[in-house]
């Protein structure tokens, strides 16, 4: 199956399709938003919803849906056919510019935090006309045309990700065109994009439904370390075995269809894990391709005989899979905002971004946390494979010596250039190097033109973390527009205020080894937080600061704030309870009933043994051994099951009630896992109740 350019777009409602169908007055008015945010002119909507209709119906759709994002990290959808009863047995096939515009889906049954109560349940999705619709392929050939919307409370309050992400984007916007004012420029609009990077694991499906832990949480909580893990190196970057090779160009093709453009792919650094990339998108159509690629993965896994593992750490000791969002900001004349240029200690533009942003993060540190915080993505920050927990940004040595200058003479004369490379080899040619390496233990990383955000967990949906980079950015470019639109002399003010933050927040600069014991002392000696857990996170979001900030800038209420702070909470509870009671029923049910048996087995041939007279000592000691470990297991379950029934005294404070599941039953999981882990090691591999690690990570 070859991908071609043919396949680009095909399933999008993408511009050149808008283009082709649309009136070329409509098609006008309709490009003023999606380019500039001009308001949506509500009166072209009946003229594209029968277009889209058209389109779709072409492609085999017989339904429509609103597609949106729910505070669960998940998509949503609910779907109504183009067929409408006339009434004398015939249908019309319909679709308005009303319905494409607004539908109304129930508000209370979704992840609202104290929102939306059960008795009220009106909410309304809203046309987001700046992310293009596809249409997708559900079971049995059926297809639907999603159409990409926000989710709002019947009150007005976001229930969703994406409305946040679409306020911070108009914050961004607005305040860098004041900066950009300053320096004689008037772009009509400032986007900001992000490319994010999507890890993943491929395991055998049949092995996959074997395991119930993977199939209710998405990770293994059990199993014994496989012999080889990812020690030898030899899986990143590595020769893609021959199925998932057909797995990928299967996927591409999708991915292609729907216009999301994938571009890497390659073996990650654990066994059965990989990576795809896509080029840069504007910031919620990016987020919007983000969730819909997870699905994709997913949907194409099965198809090909796998089960895909999006869970940020689905087995112990070897690395666990994030996503890393490339972030920048530019302009509709094409311009990056983040870009150095050649010579970076002269473009004061840049160092003005530069400082804003480092200003943010250093600011802000603990919600940069918080927004890459999930129960799964805890188990994966700050082990040696993912940056710390610890926020820190790292520049590079040519920024890093830029910075240095103006810090110490307030501004800087010089940059370092990169070298060239010569190889000594007569048939290699030579090339110039960058100018700064790469740091993959940064948490927030200069990679040359963009930053990336590489906390961030590969279950999340993107708009959360992006939102919050947004909205922080967009705040400290405000209080620097505040100060140079006064200024007598804009240059001279630039230079210092440039500075002075960098005086001040040369603390979040970090550009050593993100993993090393060491940093987090010297973090600690510098005033850095170190947020080890969500749990912990969480307490930052609606702090007084934060709320005059995000209101300020209309990015979120006071009560918005308050309710993803509550859903937070929730969720982290409620995730550790199902793997609680899996892990509970695994060790009842699956691994107990079958060690006995096992025992009983070993007890049988000692038994026998000792009938002919063989001295059995080797056998009595394994069964001995056997017998410790099942008691140890045996009182751990049941105190778990004793630990859990005591979460619910805690159910009417989200706050207590999250915090029990993490420094209580969280804790307690190592316990359980401790002695069965070590019975997988003893006990007869046909015996043992579900796949092993081995079989698991080696065996696609």
């Amino acid at each position: 199956m070859e991908v071609t350019a043919e396949d680009l777009g095909k399933r999008s409602f993408c511009e050149a399709v808008m283009r082709a169908r649309l009136p070329k007055a409509v098609f006008k008015e309709l490009k003023k938003t999606i380019d500039y945010g001009a308001p949506l002119d509500a009166a072209i909507a009946d003229s594209v919803a029968i277009a889209m209709r058209e389109w779709a119906k072409e492609l085999g759709a017989t339904h429509y849906t609103h597609w949106f994002h729910p505070l669960t990290n998940l998509t949503a959808e609910k779907h109504d056919s183009f067929m409408d009863p006339v009434g004398d047995g015939t249908f019309i096939t319909e679709f308005t510019g009303k319905e494409l515009i607004k539908a109304e889906p129930d508000g209370s049954s979704f992840p609202s935090g104290g929102i939306r109560e059960t008795c009220a349940a009106r909410g309304y999705t809203v046309w987001d006309c700046t992310s293009p619709a596809f249409v997708k392929e559900i079971p049995d050939g059926c297809k639907v045309l999603c159409i990409p919307t926000i989710f709002i409370s019947y009150t007005g309050e976001s229930l969703d990700h994406k409305t946040p992400l679409l306020r911070s984007m108009d914050a961004v916007n607005k305040q860098a065109l004041r900066i950009l004012k300053l320096f004689g420029k008037t772009p009509a609009k400032v986007t900001a994009s992000v490319g994010p990077e999507q890890e993943y694991f491929l395991i055998d499906k049949d092995k996959f439904n074997q395991r119930l832990d993977l199939k209710l949480t998405g990770r293994t909580l059990f199993g014994a370390p496989a012999p080889k893990g990812q020690e030898l190196d030899d899986q990143y970057f590595g020769v893609i075995k021959d199925k998932v090779s057909h797995f990928m160009r299967e996927l591409n093709k999708d991915l292609w269809e729907y216009g999301i453009p994938a571009k890497t792919q390659h073996n990650e650094v654990a066994p059965s894990q990989h990576e795809i990339a896509p080029i840069y998108g504007t910031t919620n159509v990016a987020t919007d391709q983000n969730q819909l690629l997870m699905e994709t993965l997913k949907k194409v896994a099965e198809r090909n005989g796998f089960a895909c593992l999006l869970h940020e750490k689905p087995f112990a000791g070897v690395n666990g899979s994030g996503k890393h969002n490339n972030w920048s900001i530019s302009t509709s004349d094409g311009e990056n905002l983040i870009d150095p240029g050649k010579e970076p200690e002269k473009n004061l533009q840049f160092q003005v971004f530069l400082a804003a942003i480092l200003e943010s993060v250093d600011n802000h540190a603990a919600l940069l946390r918080l927004s890459a915080s999930s129960a799964g993505n805890d188990h994966r920050l700050g082990a040696n494979e993912a940056p710390p927990a610890i926020i820190s940004a790292y520049l590079g040595d040519q920024l890093a010596d830029v910075v240095d200058q103006i810090i110490a003479n307030g501004e800087a004369t010089s940059s370092l250039k990169g070298k060239v490379y010569k190889s000594g080899c007569s048939v290699i040619p030579e090339f110039k190097m960058d100018a700064t390496d790469r740091n993959r233990t940064s948490p927030f990383a200069f990679t040359g033109n963009k930053f990336e955000f590489r906390m961030v967990g590969s279950t999340q949906c993107i708009a959360q973390p992006m939102m919050t980079l947004n909205t922080i950015v967009a705040d400290t470019l405000c209080n620097f527009a505040d100060v140079l639109e006064k200024a007598d002399d804009f240059e001279a003010a630039a230079k210092k205020l440039v500075a002075d933050k960098l005086r001040e927040h040369q603390r979040i600069i970090f550009n050593g080894n993100g993993y090393s014991e060491e940093w987090v002392k010297e973090a600690e000696r510098r005033g850095l937080p170190n947020i080890k857990c969500m749990v912990d996170a969480v307490d930052y979001l609606a702090t007084p600061e934060n709320i005059e900030m995000f209101e300020k800038h209309g990015v979120m209420s006071k009560r918005e704030l308050v309710a993803r702070g509550v859903v937070m909470y929730e969720n982290y509870a409620k995730q550790i309870n199902i793997e609680a009671k899996t892990m509970i029923e695994m060790s009842t049910k699956q691994i107990i009933p079958a060690v006995m048996k096992y025992e009983g087995t070993l007890a049988a041939s000692v038994k026998d043994l000792k009938e002919l007279g063989i001295s059995a000592d080797t056998q009595m000691e394994i069964l001995s051994t056997i017998d410790t470990k099942l008691a140890e297991l045996k009182k751990a379950t049941a105190e778990l099951e004793d630990i859990v029934a005591k979460a619910a005294e805690k159910e009417d404070d989200p706050k207590a009630w999250a915090k029990y599941y993490h420094d209580v039953v969280f804790a307690f999981f190592d316990t359980v896992r401790k002695p069965a882990d070590e019975l997988e090691k003893i006990v007869d591999a046909k015996a043992w109740p579900f796949p092993t690690y081995e079989e698991l990570l080696f065996e696609q």
